[in-house]
């Protein structure tokens, strides 16, 4: 497969899977966010986001750094972290 085209249409079919991934995330984020908000608890929680960090870097292959996932998923965290506001 060296039809540069090929892997781009590879790339886009990941990316849809990521696509909806996230959303899926998210649905559960605001389901989240209820609880949260019916036991008067805090959005964020620090040591949950810690501990989801050091395991996603545990299993991390590559070829994307441990750096490079901190960042990716300190965004996401950070968008969850207002959907959930937004929502409750």
């Amino acid at each position: 497969m060296d039809d540069m085209s090929e892997w781009r249409n590879r790339i886009d079919k990941v990316d849809e899977k990521i696509l909806d991934l996230l959303n899926e995330r998210a649905k559960y984020v605001i389901e989240i966010g209820r609880i949260k908000s019916q036991d008067n608890l805090d959005v964020f929680d620090p040591e949950r986001e810690k501990n989801i960090m050091s395991h996603l870097c545990e299993m991390n292959s590559g070829p994307f750094t441990d750096a490079a996932i901190r960042k990716i998923f300190e965004c996401l965290f950070t968008e969850s972290k207002l959907i959930e506001k937004n929502n409750f």
